[in-house]
């Protein structure tokens, strides 16, 4: 970190930086405050800071820090400068969380969980549909897809899409009742058989597949360790699965097997199939995922099987990749899981509120143009410009004060903020205008590698070259 720091800012925020830093009474350097003229901080550009900076106002800075949504060339304008010029966060209320005094930045690269994404229709798809699937499982965070056999189905096409996805750099595991199928799948090179059991282990020494080990008998866990021993007598890879049950048939029990197994074998190989949670309670896949994930981390378990059947779990693979990720950084910092990422937080935020009413009608007596600012705190929505503050609950109660004469282009841009605003402030979610709602890893996203985040959480996103821990 330098050791003297320049903080950049407009008018308006300046008051609100000056008080965030007073409170920071931990910083690790010196720093100086140079408000740069304009008024909106974030219409700041490197262009512009390149042309208001002088000499004079850089002298003795180790580092300038800009505000977040600053635009621009940083890398350039640092050269052009002769200092390094970093953006700070978008809220200048973030800057403890920016500079680690809630936690320091975390490396979301790393987890020790597998994840075996589920093609439950394999079946009934060719060839190029199976690796389009694959495709997508993979780009959400998948390591192995799991190739899913139906009941008394035909499946010709079998040992063909095993070969496919292994030439596009997949690994490869088949689900089936049917011995027949794992045989054939076996044969084809498969990498896992699911599910083999004390009755059919015998199927493990025609193949060089890891064999996934469920119980013979529902709920037992004795079956399953006859099975474990079986196998060990025939030197040949296993990964147990103790299954885990749907919630009102078993679930509780189920957790304890997971239990009892990992007390008895510290370090077996042991496999949870999260779907029947995920996919049969109607709540939101992102919580189930990360309360499942946590209880994985504390057991060690190695490997998940997940499916993304129910349209309300479409992003559950994703969701996994993100639950495991997180889980994994907060055991190794010996933490609660919170401001790691905030990818799982979907509906709601940690912190939906970055100003008081009173920061904003101290922001409102500043105004000094007809230009509407939206801004939401705990109390409801807040609408002003040089004329005035409005608070309302309610989006409808704006529209006779606001006076737009006709100017249907700035109703309707006031209509489409004010509704992303009411959202924010029913749900808890952050709001800032002119940009989206953020939904966390509910929505779709451009794949990239993963990088440092900071307590807040950038967007958590996943790329073909993260590697396990």
């Amino acid at each position: 970190m330098a050791n003297k720091v320049l903080f950049l800012t407009g008018k308006l925020a300046e008051p609100s930086l000056h008080k965030v830093l007073k409170q920071m009474t931990t910083l690790p350097f010196d720093y100086r405050v140079h408000q740069l003229g304009l008024s909106v901080a974030a219409l700041m550009t490197d262009k512009m800071i390149a042309r208001r900076l002088t000499p004079e106002i850089i002298a003795d800075s180790d580092q300038i820090i800009v505000p977040g949504r600053c635009r621009g060339d940083l890398d350039a304008l640092s050269k052009q400068l002769g200092v390094p010029v970093i953006r700070g966060p978008d809220e200048v209320k973030d800057l403890p969380i920016y500079f680690g005094q809630a936690r320091k930045a975390s490396d979301l690269s790393r987890y020790d969980v597998n994840i075996f994404a589920e093609i439950v229709d394999a079946p009934e798809r060719d060839i190029a549909g199976i690796l389009d699937r694959a495709n997508y499982y993979r780009q959400s965070g998948a390591d192995v897809i799991d190739i899913g056999c139906l009941p008394e189905q035909v499946f010709p096409h079998l040992e063909d899409a095993i070969v496919a996805l292994h030439e596009s750099g997949f690994k490869v595991s088949v689900d089936s009742l049917e011995q027949a199928d794992l045989k054939r799948a076996g044969k084809a090179g498969a990498d896992y058989l699911l599910s083999l059991t004390e009755k059919t282990y015998q199927l493990a020494e025609e193949t060089d597949a890891v064999a996934i080990l469920v119980p013979a008998e529902m709920g037992s866990l004795a079956s399953l360790e006859r099975a474990m021993e079986l196998m060990d007598k025939i030197n040949r890879p296993w990964i147990a699965d103790p299954i885990l049950d749907p919630i009102h048939f078993g679930l509780t029990n189920s957790i304890v097997r997971y239990h009892e197994l990992r007390q008895k074998y510290p370090d077996a190989a042991i496999m949870m199939g999260v779907g029947n949670l995920t996919e049969l309670t109607d709540a939101d896949t992102s919580g189930i995922n990360a309360i499942l994930f946590g209880i994985i981390s504390e057991l060690n378990i190695n490997n998940v099987l997940a499916t993304e059947v129910s349209p309300h779990a479409r992003r559950a693979i994703t969701e996994a990749n993100v639950a495991r990720r997180m889980m994994y950084a907060a055991r190794e910092d010996s933490a609660l899981p919170r401001d790691f990422s905030a990818d799982l937080l979907v509906a709601h935020e940690r912190r939906p509120f970055p100003d008081s009413a009173e920061d904003i009608a101290a922001l409102a007596e500043n105004i000094k143009d007809p230009n509407f600012r939206i801004k939401v705190a705990e109390q409801g929505i807040f609408m002003f410009n040089r004329d005035g503050l409005m608070q309302e609950s309610d989006p409808f109660a704006f529209y006779p004060q606001l006076k737009l004469d006709g100017d249907t282009g700035h109703a309707f841009y006031l209509g489409a903020e004010l509704a992303r605003a009411h959202i924010a402030w029913q749900l808890g979610k952050r709001y800032i205008q002119d940009q989206e709602l953020k939904w966390g890893c509910a929505v779709d996203s451009e794949p990239e590698d993963l990088t440092q985040q900071t307590a807040e959480g950038t967007t958590l996103t996943t790329g073909r070259k993260c590697g396990t821990a």
